[in-house]
């Protein structure tokens, strides 16, 4: 039995929708990242641009005046890999250039056509995760004719675009998107069914974290939700998951240390 590696979120924006405005000064970032990592945190996401339902975007300059030095200060203190969050191709690779060793992009290489050039460049692990349409109109009236099928007919596709483009399958992870795009009814089957996105052949992520869901089904405030959080990070032990993507680190580490001890009993 594996234990998933604990993605800890760093939010470098003013506007994120659980930490906007927390942690967008290189001092506050790096303090951040320090009780990511002493939380147990295997991988640090830094994010410049919100994503949140109904988030604009923003230019090139502001995301890397956001990431940069974030990434510099990270990688000049600890060992620990670091994933960039950004849908921009530029962006991704001065974070690369800057220290980062994952390349996080919520479009699936389908935003910045030169994403797919800078990857071929690389050998760096890629994330792509399932979201219909934009952050800006997904939340409006998502439907599907079935929700898990369409996100894994979604990933064959994108998994066969990329083999053909000379990617490694062995380099991607699958994100389903919990809360790209989907009501409360998807998300609640994407996690049901969380072991069937291991048939694709590729690590799956999982980014449930503090989303709206949750308030949903609890009345929750957001700086409220880490124990459902935590709750779903240990329930996703048993689907396989690879790597969960949390905010509260501490919260999903303590509880995926009990479920794999409940796990791994006679």
């Amino acid at each position: 039995m594996t234990i998933p590696k604990i993605m800890g979120i760093l939010n470098v924006t003013p506007d994120s929708f659980s930490d906007g405005g927390q942690f967008d000064s290189e001092a506050s970032a790096c303090s951040q990242a320090e009780a990511l990592v002493v939380s147990g945190a295997d991988i640090i996401d830094v994010g410049g641009e919100s994503t949140r339902p109904f988030a604009e975007s923003v230019s090139v300059e502001d995301e890397l005046q956001r990431v940069l030095p974030a990434i510099r200060a990270i990688r000049s203190r600890f060992p620990i890999p670091i994933s960039i969050d950004t849908t921009k191709a530029e962006v991704a690779r001065q974070a690369l250039d800057a220290g980062a060793d994952i390349i996080n992009d919520v479009s699936a290489l389908r935003k910045d056509p030169e994403m797919i050039d800078l990857v071929r460049e690389t050998t760096v692990p890629v994330i792509i995760m399932h979201m219909q349409n934009t952050p800006g109109d997904m939340q409006l009236k998502p439907q599907y004719d079935n929700v898990i099928h369409d996100i894994i007919a979604f990933f064959r596709e994108r998994i066969q675009w990329l083999e053909e483009k000379g990617i490694d399958p062995q380099r991607i992870t699958l994100d389903p998107g919990i809360g790209f795009g989907k009501t409360v009814s998807h998300n609640l089957s994407i996690l049901k069914h969380l072991e069937v996105f291991k048939t694709l052949g590729c690590p799956v992520l999982l980014g449930h974290s503090r989303k709206r869901f949750i308030e949903d089904i609890t009345g929750l405030a957001v700086e409220e939700r880490d124990l459902p959080t935590a709750v779903v990070s240990a329930l996703a032990l048993q689907s396989g998951v690879d790597i969960i993507r949390v905010h509260n680190v501490a919260a999903s580490h303590q509880a995926l240390q009990m479920a794999a001890a409940i796990q791994g009993a006679e």
